[in-house]
């Protein structure tokens, strides 16, 4: 095992928060004040048709590529809802509520009736019930990201389609607008604009654009072959070919700030897509077959760690470990600081799936077995405590967690 870190100057400055965040990006240690009724009588953070809860309501959307099963686990209750079977899903998004399913008829969505409304200085937890909302047709999306106003569904190549937040939130998918330009990159909501990437003839800049698609400003700092996004607390971050773009918005205003790696990197070891509990600023990506690379937002720095073959990787944030699913099966955590294995657990049944995924929350995570037909729960804070098993009745290929 070898480990490298590296730290840019501007780790030293103090970080601005950004001014706006993912409607289902909020963090489980922030300090929530009581709620006050409104001057209207209407209760603060009253939402029509759901129930505001003390704590967040982490549900599990659980998909089977070769059945089409599709089930939501509540991992509060326990209790699983069956939802209509459909095409076999290629790949599962979330963006904090609601589920998106690549299949071969097109994108169906799904509202799980859990999120977090996250106002800064407090948060709301909400549950609702569970819905289908149906399916979109055209390219399947690549990335998605949303705010409380706009959802962006990316393709991996094409017109990014954007879709009003309020009508999905209704029950209905209502008409998508599309960006112009031909872009190769996700595309954004962030601080009431869109940022855009790999669009356009300059492939390495990176747009800020307004709502309606309409260029209103352009970042000095280049991105070059954008892979992997992430939003978080210090801003939106960016892969690219030598490090990574954190862009911030204070007051209207836009920047944008390299975090390069240290020398030269290959491409087959680059960040490739980052995975972070949400509400965390510490993002984790694999860095080719057999190592991860933990991305430190407020400190700006890059720490690779060979973990040995890899199929999965998260964590939890700042002081937390590295957590690590191994092709053999094994659950592995990791002392981002000073490197070394803290714990080890052989976890699946079998090999790890090449669609395994480590889902994170701020006292939990979650491994999904599709060999065993489980999900199984970890204490990650004592030694990777198997603390519950959720025996299924689909295969569960893919999986993401709702209600952040």
């Amino acid at each position: 095992m070898t480990r490298t870190k590296t730290r840019t100057t501007a780790a030293l400055c103090a970080a601005l928060v950004g001014s706006a965040l993912l409607a289902g990006c909020g963090s489980g240690d922030d300090e929530r004040p009581d709620a006050a009724p409104s001057s209207s009588g209407v209760p603060h953070g009253y939402v029509e048709g759901a129930e505001e809860q003390a704590e967040q309501q982490s549900r599990l959307v659980l998909a089977d590529a070769g059945s089409g099963a599709v089930h939501v686990l509540d991992l509060i209750t326990g209790e699983v809802t069956k939802l209509k079977r459909g095409a076999g899903p290629r790949a599962l998004h979330t963006d904090g509520r609601f589920a998106y399913l690549d299949t071969p008829d097109g994108t169906r969505v799904l509202d799980s009736g859990s999120w977090t409304v996250d106002h800064g200085d407090h948060v709301h937890y909400y549950r609702a019930d569970i819905r289908d909302l149906g399916t979109i047709g055209g390219k399947a999306p690549a990335h998605v990201h949303a705010d409380q106003a706009l959802t962006a569904l990316s393709p991996a190549e094409g017109p990014t389609r954007l879709f009003d937040r309020e009508k999905l939130e209704g029950g209905s998918l209502g008409r998508a607008r599309t960006l112009d330009g031909d872009a190769t990159g996700p595309v954004v909501p962030y601080a009431e604009h869109l940022l855009a990437a790999g669009a356009g003839t300059d492939r390495d800049r990176v747009r800020v654009l307004d709502r309606d698609g309409t260029e209103v400003a352009s970042l000095d700092e280049p991105c070059a072959e954008v892979r992997g996004e992430a939003v978080t607390r210090r801003g939106v971050v960016l892969g690219c070919a030598d490090g990574a773009l954190l862009v911030r918005e204070e007051k209207g205003k836009f920047s944008a700030e390299k975090i390069a790696y240290d020398g030269q990197v290959d491409a087959r070891d680059r960040a490739t897509g980052f995975r972070h509990r949400a509400g965390s600023t510490t993002l984790v990506s694999p860095s080719g077959a057999d190592a991860v690379w933990v991305l430190d937002v407020t400190d700006r720095s890059w720490t690779r760690i060979e973990t040995g073959p890899l199929a999965a990787a998260n964590t939890a944030g700042e002081g937390a470990d590295l957590l690590a699913l191994g092709k053999d099966g094994a659950l592995t955590s990791w002392d981002i600081d000073s490197g070394k294995q803290t714990a080890r657990k052989k976890l699946l049944a079998g090999r790890a799936a090449d669609s395994a995924t480590i889902e994170v929350d701020t006292g939990r995570a979650y491994v999904n077995d599709p060999g065993a037909r489980k999900v199984y729960e970890i204490d990650y804070n004592d030694r990777l405590r198997l603390a519950r098993t959720f025996p299924l009745s689909l295969t569960p290929t893919h999986m993401v967690e709702t209600g952040r």
